[in-house]
């Protein structure tokens, strides 16, 4: 698999690396934020997904995912042209695969030759991998809960639906929506949010955890946090440090080996 590195100088205190991968004959690429401090433990690594007609670049400077996590491994992989549900049905814009079996699984083949990459240039802690992502980047991180529920400790959609909800694997979930979103409808992404907590083991009464944000405990280990804001579809500027709380709430527990 041909690697590329290159690096990029983004500011004076965090500089990416773009990195490329060939999968089934197409270029990939992604930018990789170095942590800022090594563990001995592993560093945590968080995926962030641009929207549809996004890029890796914008990604990075609206979720500024590092700057809350220094810590951690921070990867923000690049779309490639894809028909949309929504908008762009002739697939000119960047995306990412809306279901499994879509597309060849062509994004799904992507993130596992990213992970792997990880794996050898970084020593992670695989108890602490993260997803979030952006409308159609939020229905990717949705495809990946339903595809690789054992690598991920925990998932965070904004403005983003899923058709397969009840058929998720239990695991900690903050889901961004704004109440007046006139693409992702937000009664749509509240029927989402219902089944998850369901799925979930979740309460019925909730707490607050953050301005907007509602926490309800689950009897399986499995939270959620429900981030409502009265915007529309652009992602909120309080996302990302909460987001980076909810996963540094939540690690990924594991069953003792067999004796």
């Amino acid at each position: 698999m041909p690697v590329l590195w290159l690096a990029l100088v983004w500011s004076a205190d965090v500089e990416p690396v773009r990195k490329e991968w060939m999968v089934d004959g197409v270029a990939r690429e992604a930018l990789i934020v170095r942590p800022a401090k090594e563990s001995d433990a592993g560093a945590p690594v968080v995926f962030g997904f641009h929207g549809h007609g996004g890029n890796m670049r914008n990604a990075m400077r609206t979720f500024q995912l590092e700057r809350h996590w220094p810590e951690a491994v921070v990867v923000y992989m690049q779309g490639i042209p894809t028909p949309g549900r929504l908008t762009d049905p002739e697939g000119k814009r960047n995306g990412w695969q809306h279901d499994i079996g879509e597309q060849g699984d062509r994004d799904l083949k992507f993130f596992d030759a990213v992970l792997a990459t990880l794996k050898a240039d970084f020593k992670i802690d695989e108890n602490r991998i993260y997803a979030t992502g952006h409308s159609n980047g939020g229905g990717f991180t949705y495809v990946l809960w339903l595809a690789r529920p054992d690598v991920f400790a925990a998932f965070a959609p904004c403005a983003a639906g899923s058709r397969n909800a009840l058929r998720l694997t239990p695991k900690p979930a903050m889901h961004i929506a704004g109440e007046n979103d006139p693409l992702v409808k937000f009664a749509g992404q509240k029927l989402v949010m219902d089944a998850v907590r369901r799925i979930n083991g979740c309460d019925e009464q909730g707490t607050e955890w953050a301005k907007g944000c509602t926490l309800y405990k689950s009897s399986k280990g499995t939270p959620f946090v429900a981030f409502i804001h009265s915007g529309d579809h652009k992602y909120p500027e309080a996302a990302p440090p909460l987001i980076v709380r909810f996963f540094q709430e939540n690690v990924r527990t594991t069953a003792p080996a067999a004796q």
